[in-house]
């Protein structure tokens, strides 16, 4: 008895601790990531499904990109586009979580009262305006903006984005094609013939659909443009130039360069890149 009660003492001690990794800073990040993707595709989902319900003499165009001079990286990425006989709804999709905080006369909103983001409805505006210059001018005063939140958010907003007689509304995502249809019956009260006829929708959807971007290469420069934050001192050193222009960028571009097989461990700044 004593002797088994010994072995049980030493098998005891000889048993190591199991070692639990720890999750490092980078996994932690890629899986946010990962989870932000998902529910961003999620969203979409959503919105696609109740896009595909609309009438089908409607005309609708998904993920434009558009020359935009004016823009940070030179164009527009414009979530949704939607042609109907009585306005052009140009539609902005966010997939935040909390209480958005924003009005008409703030240019930058807040989620949860701590994180800044820009006004969407100036940011449709933009939009807004470099597919005005795809088309006659008689379309222009035809356009409706609408912004979508996922039901995770919660709205702190000016009223007038919620009215249904405004031309720029604020909705959640499960609510869009009942806010246009909405829409569309107040306008139909306001004016007794469609505004646009069906070759009026056909022009227009050809005129956006031809100026479509779909070139990857653009549409990730575009990206990394816009996630690239404005050079100021102290950000740039002298081993981050361009090898052509010796132009300094930033860490990012430095990084997204070294990244790419075609730049073959050079550098290049955002112009130069194009040419590679």
């Amino acid at each position: 008895m004593l002797l088994f009660l010994h072995f049980l003492k030493k098998k005891k001690e000889n048993v190591k601790p199991i070692q639990t990794r720890k999750p490092t800073a980078k996994s932690i990040k890629k899986t946010s990531e990962e989870i932000a993707a998902r529910k961003g595709e999620l969203g979409e989902y959503k919105i696609d499904i109740q896009l595909d319900q609309l009438p089908k003499d409607w005309r609708y165009l998904n993920d434009l990109l558009v020359k935009n001079a004016k823009s940070k990286s030179g164009y527009s990425q414009i979530d949704h586009v939607v042609l109907t006989p009585y306005g052009i709804f140009t539609i902005e999709t966010k997939n935040y979580q909390g209480t958005i905080y924003g009005g008409k006369d703030r240019k930058t909103w807040l989620v949860n009262g701590k994180f800044k983001m820009m006004n969407p409805f100036v940011q449709n505006y933009g939009h807004i305006a470099a597919l005005k210059k795809l088309i006659d001018e008689k379309y222009h005063p035809l356009f409706i903006s609408m912004v979508s939140f996922t039901k995770r958010c919660t709205f702190k907003v000016g009223l007038e984005y919620r009215k249904i007689s405004s031309n720029e509304l604020i909705v959640y995502d499960i609510e869009l094609s009942e806010f246009i249809h909405r829409k569309i019956s107040i306008l139909k009260l306001q004016h007794k013939e469609p505004l646009l006829s069906k070759t009026d929708l056909t022009t227009i959807h050809h005129c956006f659909n031809r100026a479509n971007i779909t070139d990857s290469m653009i549409r990730e420069e575009h990206k990394l443009k816009l996630s690239t934050p404005e050079l100021t001192k102290g950000d740039t050193n002298s081993s981050a130039a361009c090898v052509t222009c010796r132009k300094p960028v930033s860490s990012k571009v430095k990084a997204y360069c070294l990244s790419q097989r075609r730049f073959g461990g050079k550098i290049y700044c955002y112009e130069h890149q194009k040419t590679r």
